[in-house]
């Protein structure tokens, strides 16, 4: 890589004076990066999901609890209940997204860490994938659960009785005897507050850093 292109990319550098000078205005974006991968890291241990089933067999309710990479839980004693109006075993969805959940957190906080390195505008396309990521979870989620309630195995039991229907991602929902309540878990909770705080870091990144940008290209300029 040229270093014209190097600096285009990574963007001006800010000399020791500087930083000590305007400590409070360079030091803002890398702090909330950091606390954005302190957030990811820990959701990556803790439920993004939860659901129960209640059923009038289930005095107490069925609970499962969805991590990023597994499932907990009743899960067994819903896909017998699933099972009845053909809808196909819960550890059947996202057996990619389960997969490569945990590899695609660590790739977001080594993203974060070299935007903190990038003092130019694309430093967003490192950060907006994490930004995003809890919208993508929750429909990748509802798109899951949309094609197991609208493919029902005609053969299953109660076929006969249960139309298929799409299943709520979040809230309350349910068929027949049947109540589902769906709540994001602590996990994903800390997604939407890594994505917000990336928010802030990005407009102080931007007011940081912007300034250093336009005077280095007047100077390439001139």
């Amino acid at each position: 890589m040229s270093g014209t292109l190097r600096d285009r990319i990574l963007g001006p550098r800010v000399t020791p004076i500087m930083a000590r000078t305007h400590s409070l205005r360079f030091g803002t974006p890398g702090i909330l990066l950091l606390v954005a991968r302190v957030l990811l890291l820990v959701s990556l241990f803790l439920p993004y999901w939860h659901m129960e089933l209640q059923a009038p067999q289930y005095p107490d309710g069925l609970h499962m609890t969805a991590y990023l990479n597994s499932l907990s839980g009743d899960v067994a004693e819903i896909d017998g209940l699933n099972h009845y109006i053909g809808m196909r075993s819960l550890y059947e969805a996202a057996q990619f997204e389960r997969t490569v959940g945990v590899f695609v957190m660590i790739a977001f906080v080594v993203m974060l860490e070299l935007a903190a390195y990038i003092h130019t505008r694309w430093a967003v396309l490192l950060v907006a994938p994490v930004v995003f990521f809890p919208i993508v979870f929750l429909i990748d989620l509802q798109l899951w659960m949309r094609h197991f309630g609208l493919n029902l195995d005609p053969d299953a039991p109660l076929s006969s009785a249960v139309k298929p229907f799409v299943p709520t991602a979040l809230g309350k929902g349910g068929i027949g005897q049947f109540v589902t309540i769906a709540t994001p878990g602590i996990g994903l909770y800390l997604a939407c507050g890594a994505s917000l705080v990336l928010i802030a870091a990005l407009f102080f990144h931007r007011r940081a850093y912007l300034p250093l940008v336009r005077a280095q290209a007047a100077s390439g300029g001139a």
